[in-house]
């Protein structure tokens, strides 16, 4: 293994604690509180990440995956009111752990020849045409808005900071 895959895995490490910590004290009822018009609700941003692992998993063997914008979860996606769209907070929570566990277990089998590996989707090779390119996006990035958001949905709950 690389240093750039340790470094990789040091912070998806990370972030799977932090996802975990920021949800811990809600409640089931809670998961699906949207404060304000548009503000992402828990449930939907852990349906929205839980969307994207194997995508990331697809993205690491290199294989076609299903573009996630038009997951029931994906981009195009909008939070719902009706918590019964959404699984549960345990079930959501046990789905975000074994994902982060899957793509764990990916790289640390992996070598310094997955930076080239090609991303297959047609929509994202533009911008994002290799392994290299896409993974630190997807798993950093884009997992740590989604934190940012809930985060401040915290805050605008009045629950502490994590």
């Amino acid at each position: 293994m690389s240093n750039a895959i340790d470094g990789l895995l040091f912070s998806w490490e990370k972030n799977l604690g932090y996802g975990q910590r920021l949800v811990a004290d809600l409640t089931d009822e809670q998961m699906g509180v949207q404060p304000g018009p548009g503000m992402n609700h828990p449930a939907w941003i852990l349906s929205h990440l839980n969307a994207y692992h194997p995508v990331i998993e697809h993205v690491i063997k290199g294989e076609l995956f299903d573009d996630p914008k038009d997951h029931p979860f994906g981009m195009k996606s909008q939070p719902q009111a009706d918590r019964s769209v959404y699984a549960s907070k345990d079930e959501l929570v046990a789905e975000f752990v074994a994902g982060h566990e899957r793509i764990e277990r990916a790289l640390r089998a992996a070598d310094d020849s997955l930076w080239a590996i090609e991303v297959v989707l047609p929509r994202w090779k533009p911008l994002m045409p290799t392994a290299g390119i896409a993974l630190p996006y997807l798993m950093l990035v884009h997992e740590n808005t989604h934190f940012g958001q809930l985060s401040a949905w915290r805050r605008v709950q009045g629950l502490v900071s994590v």
